[in-house]
């Protein structure tokens, strides 16, 4: 090999995962390495087949595993193992190998390319089964290896061509239309940074946020709002931890929660977080209609009434905000980072106005700069009547949501698993720093009540309590006894008073409301299109079609504008807001649950890349959720449950046919293998006995009757396995076997039997009972009776045959099982039967224990199993199934 580039032998892959490949390397020598052209360095890879081993050296030692990473597929490098002195062939590979995806037309299941086994791959993997096909070992009996595609493969953005191409090749579930071209991403910023921010700071910053602070003081209000930013940013911790655990589509918190929790907690959530998003557009619009009202009353420009001037400005602006999400979401997130700049320049107006010196009329209206004896009246609670902390965090926490803005619109984000946790955390801590900082301010600036009379000055003498007003030359001593329209407790207008340019403020509103409905108007159609595409409920299929080339649901857009209309025609959202509140915390509440879930399940699909989480903070949060939503209102929070209540129930009934993985199917694992451990430990006793049958069945459905009368003494509480040996060469049995195992346990699942199904095979009849009879079971759940039928042919069977059956019965007393025979006229086989196509079989509601039928071509006595080919069964209260 002296002076030659040698050929690296590589052998086929086995396994691999989203960090690892292993290939078959040699563990005690160097890599196999065998002479070829020093002025050429080419992978070959073995064909997967008996036939490989032709291009394998006889006298080379047996493979063994090296874990290899692989590293970026661009530059075509990876981990290899060199001899001593060769290095210098090998770097001349890695300059050739340029061209080894130009030398051969590259497929991407194509395994016998030089480029096979070379790409790289970075992504979680898809929702889908493995299938067995993918992973036998070279020359399994059960069948060929079939050659599965990378992972790459599956994510990226394949051509439409080449998946045309694959489409018959991949598993349903992986199937992925091509992308179309021009499709809008945004990045962490403009998709979930803006957006949550947006939907955060709503009108409570401007409006609410100072009677809060007048109400419960400056301690107590910053406890409000970090209180409520507990949650929300557990809530946030628990969404970036889903979130990064695998591939995310559109459909935001839906998506999370029913991959998760599975379909029925999604189901159920999704729907209601779609309508409140909905309703939501009609609460937000509302509030910028009030607002204009408010100025048009103000320069006596009224149209009609206050009522149906909200109603008719308010239908113009959810029609505007309608357009502007029609027209897509690149112009949609350009409004948005319109509506956030307005929305900081009025909030950085506010900061300025606080150190603006302030005059005559706004200190008679209670606005005094910062002031240190204000900052200490203000620091302490002042409920007025009804009035508590309770209550004063209810009406604040709505202020606090809006944090799934951004995970709501998954499926138009760049990379959802960086841009969700990136974005929402900061948005997170961003404005709470925002509404801390406003509530300090303002508490230090303006007191609790004030006339707005700038003649209410102190006169020598005057005695006003020792109030920071009168320390100040203001007395307002008369708005204890009296209703007063100024100070922090009566004037909602505070912030735009305190502020260096009071339009400003007004500006600031509107762009808060107007953001929040453009947010909520996008995010509830994309929600319920998700829901629709997973055909949860059959009903609302039609709304899963989208348009255009960042697939719009056009009519998810239409069916939130007519609900939205609808309650802003009603104009008075006081009552239905609780219950949208609630709405949202319940989605919060399924969100934390579904983080302490997957860890608690310990589900091997459970690896979050973000780590920064803790299960039982999930669950406190969860908890936490909870609680909140029965502060709020505990009426709005029972009607939240009873409506979740009844979707879940409706899709447990409907039973969709979906598998995700979630971690509902782990937990079943776990919960199984814990009880069955647990069961070990149990002493038998006489009284907890009962029969667990090792039914002889062959295929169930060949021996049904067989299968009724075991029930008929386990009363369907005991185990239960129909067994069937396939006897002949081993690989057809085990080829045959393994093809239809799942297709009979589905036969037992779909008549209602509880039974397992096992099978083996073996050169005989015999042996393959005696392996099931030692084998099967799993702890204490271990068969101890056999059930067979009488062998009606002994007479006539060859005498093999009667030995077998006899050395069956030996069998099972020397493993200490006791026998059941079982014996009916016709015989329990019926497999010739069920080779005629359209065969069914009549079960009667009594035990099978059927009167007499007259019907064509055939005489059924009393006690018969009934067998038919006729159209139409009788109607005497038989039950029909078909086989």
């Amino acid at each position: 090999m002296t002076g030659q580039c040698p050929q690296f032998y590589s052998p086929p892959i086995t396994a691999q995962s989203s960090l690892s490949r292993k290939i078959l390397t040699n563990k005690k020598k160097p890599t196999i390495l065998v002479p070829g052209n020093s002025n050429r360095f080419q992978v070959n890879v073995v064909n997967e087949s008996h036939e490989s081993s032709a291009a394998v050296d006889d006298n080379a030692d047996p493979p063994h595993y090296e874990e290899t990473s692989f590293g970026d597929e661009t530059q075509n490098r990876f981990r290899i193992s060199f001899r001593p002195g060769n290095r210098e062939c090998y770097d001349n590979f890695l300059q050739n190998g340029e061209n080894a995806k130009t030398d051969a037309s590259f497929h991407a299941y194509d395994s016998h390319t030089n480029t096979y086994y070379l790409q790289t791959f970075g992504h979680n993997t898809v929702d889908a089964v493995p299938k067995i096909e993918y992973y036998r070992n070279t020359g399994s009996i059960s069948g060929p290896k079939v050659n599965r595609p990378s992972l790459l493969d599956l994510h990226e953005q394949l051509a439409k061509v080449s998946f045309q191409a694959q489409a018959s090749i991949l598993p349903y579930s992986f199937r992925r239309s091509p992308d179309k071209a021009g499709a809008v991403k945004f990045g962490w910023v403009k998709g979930v940074l803006v957006r949550c921010m947006l939907n955060i700071w709503g009108v409570m910053l401007f409006i609410r946020l100072s009677w809060i602070v007048g109400e419960a003081g400056i301690g107590l209000g910053v406890l409000i709002i970090l209180l409520s930013t507990m949650v929300t940013s557990i809530t946030g911790l628990s969404t970036s931890a889903i979130a990064t655990n695998g591939f995310v589509r559109g459909g935001g918190a839906y998506y999370l929660i029913s991959r998760s929790l599975g379909p029925e907690f999604g189901g159920s959530i999704g729907l209601i977080f779609a309508f409140a998003n909905a309703v939501a557009v009609a609460m937000y619009v509302v509030g910028f209609a009030e607002t204009v009202v408010d100025l048009l009353k103000e320069s006596n420009s009224m149209m009609v009434d206050p009522t149906n001037d909200i109603r008719i400005i308010g239908s113009i602006t959810v029609v505007i905000l309608l357009g502007i999400s029609v027209a897509g979401m690149e112009w949609e997130a350009k409004a948005q980072v319109i509506l956030l700049v307005i929305l900081l320049i009025a909030i950085a107006n506010f900061f300025i106005g606080t150190v603006i010196p302030s005059n005559n009329e706004k200190k008679s209206r209670g606005f005094f700069n910062y002031q240190a004896s204000i900052f200490a009246e203000n620091f302490g609670p002042s409920f007025t009547k009804g009035e508590g902390f309770f209550s004063v965090f209810a009406i604040f926490f709505p202020a606090a949501t809006g944090i799934l803005a951004g995970a709501n619109i998954s499926g138009d984000l760049e990379d959802p698993q960086d841009a969700i946790p990136r974005g929402t955390m900061l948005a997170i801590f961003i404005t709470t720093v925002a509404y801390i900082g406003v509530a300090i301010c303002v508490g230090a600036c303006v007191v609790r009540d004030a006339t707005g009379n700038m003649n209410d000055t102190i006169i020598s003498g005057m005695n006003c309590n020792g109030s920071a007003a009168c320390g100040l030359g203001y007395d307002f001593s008369r708005c204890r006894h009296e209703p007063c329209q100024y100070g922090l407790m009566n004037n909602f207008q505070v912030m735009s008073m305190v502020s260096g340019f009071g339009p400003l403020i007004t500006a600031g509103i509107f762009s808060a409301t107007l953001s929040s409905a453009l947010a909520s108007l996008v995010s509830a159609p994309k929600v319920f299109q998700a829901l629709c595409k997973d055909n949860i409920y059959k009903a609302l299929q039609f709304f899963a079609k989208g348009y255009g080339k960042n697939n719009e649901p056009l009519r998810g857009y239409f069916l939130t504008f007519v609900i939205a209309m609808a309650f802003i025609l009603i104009a008075e959202l006081n009552t239905i807001a609780p219950i949208i509140s609630n709405f949202f915390l319940a989605s919060y509440a399924l969100i934390n649950f579904s983080c302490f879930h997957a860890s608690y399940a310990k589900s091997p699909g459970w690896r979050p890349a973000y780590g920064i989480y803790n299960m039982w903070v999930s669950l406190f949060g969860a908890i936490l959720c909870c609680a909140v939503m029965f502060v709020i209102n505990w009426w709005a929070a029972v009607i939240t449950y009873v409506i979740e209540f009844f979707l879940y129930i409706y899709v447990t009934y409907k039973k969709p046919d979906v598998n995700w993985g979630s971690s509902t199917q782990a937990l079943s694992y776990v919960s199984a293998l814990d009880n069955a451990l647990e069961l070990t430990t149990v002493e038998d006793h006489v009284k907890n006995f009962r029969p667990q049958c090792i039914v002889l069945t062959g295929g169930p459905m060949t021996r049904p009757a067989l299968l009724d009368i075991t029930h008929a003494f386990t009363k369907n509480s005991g185990l239960c396995i129909c067994c069937e040996v396939f006897v002949g060469p081993r690989k057809l049995c085990v080829k045959e076997m393994n093809s239809g195992m799942a297709k009979k346990q589905a036969w037992l699942i779909k008549n209602k039997i509880k039974a397992f199904y096992a099978a083996v095979a073996a050169d005989c009849f015999r042996d393959g009972v005696r392996s099931l009879l030692q084998a099967s079971g799993l702890g204490r759940m271990k068969p101890n009776t056999l059930v067979i039928g009488y062998k009606k042919n002994w007479r006539k069977a060859p005498l093999t045959e009667i030995e077998n059956y006899v050395g069956i019965i030996h069998d099972a007393f020397d493993f200490e099982i006791g026998v059941v025979i079982v014996r009916i006229g016709h015989g329990f086989d019926i497999s010739q039967v069920l080779q005629v196509q359209g065969m069914y079989f009549l079960y009667s509601n009594d035990k099978y224990l059927l009167s007499t039928y007259s019907m064509p071509g055939l005489f059924l006595s009393a006690g018969d199993r009934v067998v038919y080919n006729t159209d139409k069964p009788p109607s005497d209260g038989a039950c029909l199934f078909l086989c």
